[in-house]
């Protein structure tokens, strides 16, 4: 029997999954029963699943992305075909979407990871950087990406892949790891499997991909996620104590060790990794949420699409008030900023080349907190 991944991250059987269809609709097409169900609770559930208007921009983002798909499967407009092909499953999954469902979109979905599997798109090794160019960035894009659709497969033979290819990929990202570096860049990654520094914007990915492969029950050791973990610490601006606090109450991450002043993008980077792997009690934690409280995204600001999507879901990984206030500013920011196609485009320099496709996945992964479809982002 072959099991499917759902919302919760809990694995059920399809029989289980019919079984509770059906238990559904008997008491929906019981009046007595129904009547008994307190009237606020009915109301407070029906809201959940009234359509507003992020569903309605996700809906045009996301048949925005299938009408940018190749006869190949892939899906892109400008290059790094393979990355921009997983960034648009990601985004596709992170909002419900399957490769086994038997609309369009199902259909689309299981077409591009059909595309992302193919033998052509990644070396002996297990390495999907080199096929389209896009290095380790894209390498950690994608093995996320098959880590979290691990079980989510359209047949057998699909999951049977994605296992293997997600197995690969995560020894890569591990040896690299292991590179000999100097002591301020050991746990991190750079472009290369083989290069001997790091910086936190590559990094993020692998450790993303790591945390959501040990989700998966696949070979990941504890101590590369805890040496990943130390590099994030030493990306953080403000001197830190030999007990692990701040100098600062709120401080946040830059884009390599020794640096004082935090960005927003890796900021908000360093605040979703911490959290995937467990530090939501760190003081770097409060101090760098505190940090995006005083200095949020801004449109036109230097990658903004990329800093918005960690800052979405770093945030509602925090709480609180910093969840309510970033989640509302993010859903302003990016409709408003949507094209009639259902697309994106990024304003700032630094990503406009990259095309709509990656803009408008980004723009989906940073709206999908409203779904919490996929579990690295689930609390």
């Amino acid at each position: 029997m072959r099991y499917q991944r759902f919302p919760t991250g809990i694995a059920f059987s399809q029989s289980a999954v019919v079984c509770s269809i059906v238990s559904i609709s008997l008491v929906l097409s019981s009046g007595q029963l129904v009547a008994q169900v307190d009237a606020n609770s009915v109301d407070q559930k029906a809201s959940a699943f009234e359509t507003d208007e992020i569903d309605i921009g996700v809906e045009k983002a996301i048949a925005y992305l299938i009408s940018q798909q190749r006869e190949d499967g892939a899906i892109l407009d400008q290059r790094y075909d393979s990355t921009m092909t997983a960034l648009s499953i990601m985004s596709m999954a992170s909002v419900g979407v399957q490769p086994a469902d038997k609309d369009s979109r199902g259909q689309a979905m299981q077409k591009a990871l059909a595309y992302i599997l193919r033998d052509d798109r990644v070396d002996d090794k297990g390495y999907f950087g080199t096929k389209d160019g896009s290095r380790m960035y894209g390498h950690g894009i994608i093995t996320l990406m098959l880590t979290e659709m691990l079980g989510m497969g359209a047949t057998e033979e699909q999951d049977q892949l994605i296992h293997q290819r997600c197995q690969k990929a995560i020894d890569v990202i591990l040896s690299s790891q292991k590179e000999q570096k100097p002591t301020q860049h050991r746990g991190g990654w750079r472009y290369n499997p083989n290069s001997r520094d790091s910086d936190l914007s590559v990094s993020v990915w692998q450790l993303m991909a790591l945390r959501s492969a040990k989700n998966d029950g696949l070979a990941v050791p504890a101590s590369a996620i805890d040496e990943a973990v130390e590099y994030l610490k030493r990306s953080y601006a403000s001197r830190l104590d030999r007990n692990g606090f701040p100098d600062k109450e709120a401080s946040g991450f830059t884009y390599t060790p020794g640096q004082s002043r935090p960005t927003f993008t890796m900021t908000a980077a360093g605040l979703l990794a911490m959290q995937v792997c467990g530090e939501y009690e760190s003081p770097l934690v409060t101090g760098a949420s505190d940090w995006l409280l005083e200095n949020p995204p801004k449109w036109k600001e230097r990658f903004c699409s990329y800093g918005t999507y960690y800052y979405s879901q770093g945030m509602y990984q925090r709480g609180g008030e910093h969840a309510i206030k970033a989640q509302k500013l993010v859903q302003e920011m990016l409709l408003g900023q949507q094209a009639k196609d259902g697309s994106w485009l990024a304003e700032n320099g630094s990503e406009k080349s990259h095309g709509r496709v990656y803009a408008t996945s980004m723009a989906v992964l940073s709206l999908s907190v409203k779904y919490h479809y996929l579990p690295i982002y689930q609390k």
